[in-house]
């Protein structure tokens, strides 16, 4: 049984419950500019984007993906409902301009002494043809899947257990559920995974910039009381 509060969710024990009422999310990303995130670009720097990377067009995020960075919140987040909605573009950059478009949501993400990196400390939720949905740990954070706690290192996957993406060129959508050390994955309204007792419990959010120019329309969250 999900209780919403004013300000956001009451904890819920299914996280099913979360996707049946969306009208407490609430747009991270304004449709018009980059207010309360930062960019950061790994042969750049932060707030250096000459070439418009992260550029918003028609309401839209649209991520050229010609560099490797993000962009930030500036606000930490624990407990929440993220959802995404994005479609992929045409181009594709070197060093990945053959392989699959990627891009990525980390959260939970660890920016110590204000030195931005690629990539910094987080949990990951993939966002790549063919593999949205999967878990990836990123710099020895660690989550339990199954019983089984992932191998600290710094690149760690836990691949999803169902594939419900859309074809590309459609719209997807992903939700992030984190509450109270379970996190879950959904695609298009489908449980792809599901993870708890994360190594990590707070931090920030990144979109990614990975070689693949990507549009999102929608970055929206709501907080879990």
């Amino acid at each position: 049984m999900l209780a919403v509060s004013l300000n956001g969710y009451s904890q819920s024990a299914n996280p099913e419950d979360y996707l049946k009422d969306n009208n407490k999310l609430k747009q991270i990303f304004n449709g018009r500019d980059l207010k309360g995130w930062y960019s950061y670009l790994r042969t750049k720097g932060k707030n250096k984007d000459p070439e418009k990377v992260f550029n918003v067009e028609y309401g839209m995020l649209h991520i050229s993906g010609k560099e490797f960075g993000y962009i930030c919140t500036k606000k930490d987040y624990d407990n929440f409902h993220l959802g995404i909605e994005f479609r992929w573009g045409d181009k594709r950059w070197p060093p990945r301009d053959t392989a699959k478009r990627d891009n990525g949501i980390l959260y939970f993400v660890q920016i110590v002494n204000d030195k931005d990196t690629v990539w910094p400390k987080s949990i990951e939720c993939q966002v790549q043809e063919g593999d949205v949905g999967d878990f990836w740990c990123v710099d020895s954070t660690t989550i339990v899947v199954d019983g089984v706690r992932s191998v600290p290192k710094d690149y760690s996957r836990v691949v999803k257990k169902a594939d419900n993406e859309n074809p590309r060129g459609e719209w997807n959508r992903v939700d992030i559920i984190s509450d109270h050390g379970t996190i879950t994955y959904f695609v298009n309204g489908k449980m792809v995974n599901q993870g708890t007792s994360p190594s990590l419990s707070s931090g920030k959010i990144i979109v990614q910039s990975e070689g693949a120019e990507i549009f999102y329309r929608k970055i929206e969250i709501a907080e879990i009381k």
